[in-house]
Formats: structure tokens, sequence, C-alpha cells
């Protein structure tokens, strides 16, 4: 059965997407290297002067026996050697040769990257339309502020979690861009509220929902699959668009117990295990196109690669890479060459064992941070949410049974700072979940959705398992602990 063809949503793109034209300089591209043609319509510099010969890096071998960070040996390495002269690489490989790789060139990024992304894509999420296709970005950052160019303009409003990505919003607000606040609980976005909170919409319906959906930054929550089901009706009915940015989707983990007999029943055995595992995307349940994925190596190979892709209808790719071509021009050569060349060697069985490595690392990382919150935290005044994807945790408070609280004039604010700042002087720093917090408003204001008071009193830091080794991070978490405790003289 054939797949359909995606909505025509091109009404929902900005003005300033709609007015971009297709560059003469990047048209004539395509002619570059064509055997038999002599190019000399483009700023290119000769390849010859690039003062690079090859590049060599080394890594662990699938299937990764040893371990994801073990030491590379002699007997165990993939070597990745890519060459200027492309008759120096190896033909087993679709190397991406420096002399092109390193060149102005196609703003989509390498044709064999590209078609290696697409085949891990399809092999993830099998997208259920049929004209889908991805293009490169620079990490997703970029990606999002490409997509906030491409849908609004100043003055919109855009659906954000409650507390979301600070950089995130930023981006929205240097931008005018009102992010108005969904509200959350430890699962995520409640789909019931973001009903309610569409159908009492006042003035003019958001274009877009951003969401950090799996592994959420800060909270460490993952939204089930029924309410990505719920979340992606809500978004057809309303004509809203999904941003779903995934830089911690493939780090979902197994589930926290601190029964240590159970934990050493949990194992990932196969590929097909692994990616029956994984919660659906909301790519995966996207039939109609208005799902744009922002993916990234970022969490899964290296931040400083400064590589991703975007996934979507290829309509509106086509408007991003018009964006692209005068903004990024196309993302590192250096970054596609060694990507490409290690995605190659290892192919997409694997990048599924790595993927596999990462998560019994992160399971194992996160079991060993929610063991030292049990162990060094009062439980008196905390409340431990283990998190089941991501690399962040959360340990929320009761500022309210601080006994400077109403000295503190009854603000939780207030409590946060002092316990942000005792645990600077302890020498463990965790960053405030106010920091995070979305508090657009829709002009004129929206209905206030009514809270219960009593979770007002609430607080939370977050933290992550993933930056320090983990004697450093146990022993970071006993230091913040003994300063919650001081705080509430206990």
């Amino acid at each position: 059965m054939s797949k359909p063809q995606a909505k025509d949503l091109s009404h929902l793109l900005s003005a300033e997407a709609k007015s971009r034209k297709n560059s003469p300089l990047k048209s004539a591209f395509k002619y570059f290297n064509q055997p038999g043609m002599t190019f000399l319509g483009g700023g290119l510099p000769l390849s010859d002067y690039f003062p690079f010969k090859k590049i060599t890096l080394e890594s662990p071998s699938p299937p990764f026996a040893n371990g994801i960070g073990a030491q590379v040996t002699d007997e165990d390495k993939t070597v990745v050697e890519v060459f200027k002269d492309k008759t120096l690489n190896d033909p087993k490989y679709k190397d991406v040769e420096l002399s092109r790789s390193l060149q102005y060139g196609y703003t989509e990024g390498a044709p064999e990257l590209l078609e290696y992304l697409k085949e891990h894509t399809d092999l993830i999420h099998k997208v259920p339309y049929a004209d889908w296709d991805l293009i490169c970005s620079v990490g997703n950052t970029e990606s999002w502020d490409a997509v906030l160019r491409t849908f609004t303009a100043r003055g919109d409003a855009i659906l954000v979690e409650e507390h979301t990505f600070s950089s995130a919003l930023e981006a929205a607000h240097a931008q005018g861009i009102n992010t108005i606040p969904m509200a959350m609980d430890e699962e995520g976005i409640i789909p019931e509220s973001l009903a309610k909170q569409l159908d009492q919409w006042v003035g003019d319906k958001p274009k877009l929902l951003y969401t950090i959906c799996t592994g959420q930054n800060p909270t460490g929550s993952c939204l089930s699959a029924d309410r990505r089901k719920a979340v992606y009706k809500l978004a057809q009915q309303h004509d809203i668009l999904i941003i779903e940015d995934e830089p911690y989707y493939f780090l979902q983990m197994e589930p926290y117990t601190q029964n240590i007999e159970e934990r050493s029943k949990r194992h990932v055995h196969s590929h097909e295990e692994f990616l029956q595992a994984l919660v659906p995307s909301f790519l995966s349940l996207d039939v109609e196109g208005r799902v744009i994925r922002l993916d990234s190596v970022s969490k899964t190979i290296a931040p400083g690669s400064r590589f991703g892709w975007i996934v979507g209808q290829a309509k509106f790719l086509e408007r991003l890479v018009r964006y692209h071509e005068v903004t990024i021009q196309v993302p590192s050569g250096f970054s596609q060459s060694a990507l490409n060349g290690l995605f190659q060697r290892w192919g997409q069985k694997g990048y599924l064992d790595w993927l596999m490595g990462l998560r019994a690392v992160y399971t194992h990382n996160r079991d060993v941070a929610i063991d030292s919150l049990h162990k060094y935290f009062p439980k008196e005044v905390v409340q431990i949410l283990p998190p089941v994807a991501g690399m962040f945790f959360v340990v929320q408070i009761d500022a309210s049974k601080h006994p400077k609280f109403k000295e503190l004039g009854e603000s939780p604010l207030r409590v946060e700072e002092s316990i942000y700042r005792k645990g600077l002087e302890r020498g463990t720093l965790m960053i405030p979940g106010s920091w995070f917090k979305a508090e657009g408003q829709t002009s004129p204001p929206q209905p206030p959705t009514p809270k219960d008071p009593a979770l007002n009193k609430y607080i939370f830091f977050r933290g992550t398992y993933a930056a320090v080794p983990m004697d450093e991070l146990e022993n970071g978490l006993r230091k913040f602990g003994v300063a919650v405790h001081e705080e509430f003289g206990l």
C-alpha cells in the first residue's frame, strides 16, 4: 500500500519564508564537477591549496563488546581515513573527499551522508507519508532558529513546555515571539490541559508547538505514546505544527529500581528489542507532514561536531534550504567527512550497537545519581523523580517547609535562591528550575488556568549525570544534600 502525500500546509509559512527566492548562484552549483564542464561561475578556491592531505580518526569497532567507553586497541578499532584526493579513498566506502567537503558545497549536506541519515530515519521512525526528506544543519540550536525564521514573525505566539530549554526561549524572545507555556506534570505535556487551553485561546492561534518530548530539558520527563497521539490529534484539530526537538531521543533508559537483583536482569539484547523499546516519535505518527523533527549527534557522538539534521515534508525543507543558503551556507566539511566516514564504516547496525551501548551507560549513571539522592537528601522535604530518558534529573523541594519561609515573604523563589547559594558554598552547582520557566502571555491574555495552590510551594533543581565521573557525581550530590539539610535545619 502506497503512502499518502503530505498535506499542503504552506499557509503556515512566515512572510519572510514565502518571500525567499532561489539563489541563482546556488542553482549553478549542480554543474560543479560535472564531466566535461569547465566551471568558472563560482568563487571556489582551487582545492590544491587546501593544506589538508587527509584526516585520520580512530574509534572502537562495533559491536563494542568491551563497552563504548573502553580504551581503543589496535585489535579492536575502526580507522577512518579520508583523503583530499578522491582516488586515494577506499572504494568500499562512500567517503566524502576533502577536496569536496572543504569546498563550498551542497547546502542540504553531502549526498552520501544524507543517504545514510535517510536510511537511519526510515529504520527508526518509518515515516508514514511519502514526500518526507531531510537536510543537514549545524545542530539543533541552529535548526530551531531556522524553524522560527521560517514559520513565525514578530508578535506571533508559540506553545512551549512550562519549563523548557532556556536557550530555545531566548532564541524566540530575540525574534519578538511570545512563548506560551503548556501545563506539565512528571510525564510531560498534559493533553487534557492543552485541549482546554487551545479551546479557550484568545486571539490568533499559535502556529508552532515546540517540545523536547524525550528526556525533556530540564525536567527529564518522557512523553508516553498515548500522550503523543493525543497531542498530535490536537495539532491536527487546531492546525499547528509540532517541532520535535530530540537530541536525547536515544538516551532512553531502563526503568529505575533500587533492587540490585532486578537491575542485574535489565538488558536489551538485540537491535529489534532496542528499537521496540523506543517510545514512538511524533514523526512516526505524522500522516500529514505537520511534524518537523530536529535531530543531532550532539548527545550521541560529540557536541563539538556541530552537526544535526532536520526532518519534515519536502516543501518545508526547500524553504529552510533557502534560509540556510544565506546563513550557514553549508555544515562543516570536516564534520561531514568525519561523521560520514564513521557511519559508513560502522553501518546502520554498528550505529545501533553504539546507541545500545549509550543506553547501558546512561542507565548506570542515572542509577548512581538517583541512589545518591536517596542516600544524601532529606526525604522530609524532597521528592525524587527518576528519569527514564535524557541526561538530566530533578530534585523537587517543598519550599514551604523552609524554617525562614515566612521571613522570606513566603516566596518559593527566594527559598530557591537561598538553596542555590548554599549549594555553591558547599561546592556543587545545580541549576534552579525557575531559570527554565516559560511565562509568555497572549495578547489579550487567556483566561488563567486554575492551579492547585499546594503545587505553588514546590521548587526544583536540575542536575546531570552525564558531565562528570561517577565518584565525582556522588560526592557532588553529597555536598548539595548537605546544603539542603543545612537550609532546612535538618
